[in-house]
């Protein structure tokens, strides 16, 4: 799939910010009728005739905006925290899917002085909150169940998204450290801001308009 001359893309993560997505893309007239919302349909047809939604998972978004199959995108600013790539602008702060990016685990086990086990999928974040403090640790990369980590001695602590901290404290760990605040961000492709300026610069506006509301 290669991006339209005349079809502008927004590619948009999957569940939770896709959901807290639509209320600000009506905000800009853009809605997706519900039989699509109920579908399996990853690439949506919207109200507007010249904007579609390519729905994806959330790692994947901003290599879809850097290689230019989307325009626009809308991801967690954990997720470009990672990224390693180039060629997108990152205008709007959309303040929607809000959490924290926290060192979690048990408070004996991050006072240790031994050298911690600590696992996350955040690694690059990880690596430059420890470094920051002087502080050498040894990763371990998980995809998921981040908190079954120290319940089964795989690793002392983890680093991890935390909204409410129920999940944390249903197994047992407590927030440590805040590393940041986490929002979605808005997402544009370098190339596509020559090529479609006044459009993309049109959005980029009315997202903001639509954020601060």
């Amino acid at each position: 799939m290669q991006a339209e001359k005349n079809v502008t893309t927004i590619a948009i993560s999957k569940g939770r910010v896709f959901e807290e997505s639509l209320s600000l893309l009506a905000a800009l007239d853009i809605t997706v009728e519900q039989r699509d919302l109920d579908g399996r349909k990853l690439l949506l047809t919207t109200s507007q005739p010249g904007i579609r939604l390519l729905v994806i998972r959330s790692r994947d978004v901003p290599t879809y905006v850097q290689y230019g199959v989307a325009e626009l995108g809308i991801v967690g600013k954990d997720v470009l925290m990672e990224f390693d790539g180039d060629g997108i602008y990152e205008p709007v702060d959309l303040g929607i899917a809000k959490c924290r990016l926290m060192v979690a685990g048990s408070e004996a086990a991050v006072g240790s002085s031994r050298r911690l086990r600590v696992a996350t999928k955040y690694i690059r974040s990880t690596q430059r909150h420890f470094a920051a403090k002087g502080q050498q640790v040894e990763l371990i990369k998980l995809y998921g169940s981040m908190e079954l980590a120290p319940v089964l001695g795989l690793a002392d602590c983890i680093v991890d998204l935390v909204a409410t901290g129920n999940t944390l404290k249903a197994n047992g760990l407590v927030p440590i450290e805040h590393i940041t605040d986490i929002s979605c961000r808005l997402i544009v492709n370098k190339a596509a801001m020559k090529i479609k300026s006044a459009t993309l610069k049109t959005f980029i506006e009315q997202f903001k308009r639509a954020a601060e509301k």
